[in-house]
């Protein structure tokens, strides 16, 4: 991997961490694109530069980072994560250098959104749609299961908690937000496991420069997605994303199919 190609990875993994498409499925599909070679080094650094993401959260939200409630409920939500990942990560480990799975996986999940917006628009109109302030305890906990779903490379992590929250019937800011801050354990937790499984590759020569290049450059562009992201959605649906998922699934199924 050149350091050109990093930054390359850090703007790919900030522009699509946070939204609904999978960053991990983005960064397997780029990376073939590039000619990286498929090694143990990439898979660290695709799982590694999204500290830069996460940083780029607790920038913007430490204030509520910072109270109990909230971290309490963030530790609820990690729980399933935590414990399925433990279990199944070495079962599907092997997945993640492969494009038609992410492919495939695009495009059912873009599927997926489209059904669960139109869902939510009939309760919408129904009227049972909360307008909460605050995200439950057993809501943080339904949406860490919906999490665990984003192991399969293309589901994308915030895409399922978002279509989990769609099928609660929870409000679109207060999900997106809480779809941010459960990042910090999750991401935090993948990442630190990964670096110490992997460590001896990346301690070796350049391969440290390159990280942290990935990780500021994902910083830097994640801060201004999510800011984005946010005003967007005070005014959309997440239709888009469904529809650019779909587009995107069958145009990968395409190039990368034998």
């Amino acid at each position: 991997m050149t350091l050109l190609q990093s930054i390359y990875l850090g703007i790919i993994e900030g522009l699509t961490e946070f939204l609904p498409i999978s960053s991990t499925g983005h960064l397997i599909l780029v990376s073939h694109l590039l000619e990286i070679p498929q090694d143990t080094f990439l898979v660290t650094f695709e799982i590694a530069i999204q500290l830069g993401a996460i940083s780029a959260v607790v920038f913007l939200f430490w204030k509520r980072l910072m109270r109990i409630s909230m971290l309490q409920k963030l530790i609820v939500g990690f729980i399933p994560t935590a414990i399925i990942g433990f279990l199944v990560y070495p079962y599907i480990k092997v997945l993640l250098t492969n494009p038609i799975i992410v492919g495939v996986t695009l495009f059912i999940g873009g599927i997926i959104i489209l059904f669960a917006e139109n869902y939510y628009y009939k309760q919408q109109l129904l009227g049972a749609v909360e307008l909460r302030h605050e995200v439950s305890m057993k809501q943080a906990f339904l949406l860490g299961i919906y999490q665990t779903i984003a192991m399969i490379p293309g589901v994308s992590r915030s895409g399922a908690i978002i279509v989990g929250g769609l099928f609660m019937n929870m409000e679109r800011k207060l999900l997106t937000e809480f779809t941010f801050l459960l990042a910090v354990p999750t991401m935090s937790a993948a990442t630190l496991y990964s670096l110490y499984k992997n460590h001896e590759v990346v301690m070796q020569t350049g391969n440290i420069s390159l990280l942290l290049t990935g990780a500021l450059t994902s910083f830097i562009v994640a801060t201004l997605v999510i800011k984005l992201f946010l005003d967007y959605i005070k005014r959309h649906t997440f239709v888009i994303f469904g529809i650019y998922r779909i587009i995107l699934g069958i145009i990968v199924c395409l190039i990368f199919l034998p």
